[in-house]
């Protein structure tokens, strides 16, 4: 770890005590971990720090860890917001596990920083992820009708409804899926002698 993301690091950990959960080092960046009570004021406090204020967020995006090997927390969502500091030209990544996998909420950091608005509506509509606060938390990028959440792991891959324009109707129908559900497993084939020494 660089002298100076150790010194954010200790920096971080004097300011906010128990309130980070962990802090690691990946790819030249410090990711704090807080709980999902603490986010919305970790994110004012890292917004307004006099010394290294990230007053910029570059991205905010929900994660499902239901299938992720070191799943640590037991918890499945977490909101992951990616920050930088201009002023003191460093990288931060903030992330929070929500506390309920069936209703996830967290608190919205639109008033925060307001290019989160549409983030937010992007991991609400892909994850289900609600972030209470949110003035306008809606449907961004599937239909306002669509059952479901197509980012979340247990999501079917053929989906849940297809469309199809109905020409004795003259409209747009849904309906079930016609697709057999069907397990996509990547196999792997190779000639009998791949590898040996001397094959061409």
């Amino acid at each position: 770890m660089s002298t100076r993301l150790e010194s954010l690091r200790e920096a971080l950990l004097a300011e906010f005590g128990d309130r980070i959960r962990n802090v690691s080092s990946e790819l030249g960046e410090l990711t704090v971990e807080v709980a999902a009570d603490d986010y919305h004021a970790v994110a004012l406090a890292l917004r307004d720090s006099a010394t290294a204020p990230f007053e910029q967020m570059i991205d905010l995006c929900g994660v499902d860890y239901s299938t992720h090997a070191t799943r640590s927390s037991g918890l499945r969502y977490a909101v992951v917001v990616h920050l930088m500091s201009v002023a003191a030209n460093l990288r931060l990544r903030l992330r929070a596990f929500v506390a309920d996998d069936d209703f996830p909420v967290i608190a919205s950091v639109n008033d925060v920083w307001p290019a989160a608005n549409w983030f937010e509506r992007e991991a609400f509509d892909l994850y289900g992820i609600m972030f209470a606060g949110h003035g306008d938390l809606r449907r961004l990028l599937t239909d306002y009708g669509f059952v479901g959440h197509p980012f979340r792991k247990d999501f079917p891959i053929s989906g849940h409804v297809e469309m199809r324009y109905d020409p004795d109707q003259k409209r747009v129908v849904y309906q079930p899926v016609s697709i057999a559900p069907r397990e996509v497993t990547p196999r792997v084939v190779r000639e009998g002698n791949y590898g040996d020494v001397g094959h061409g």
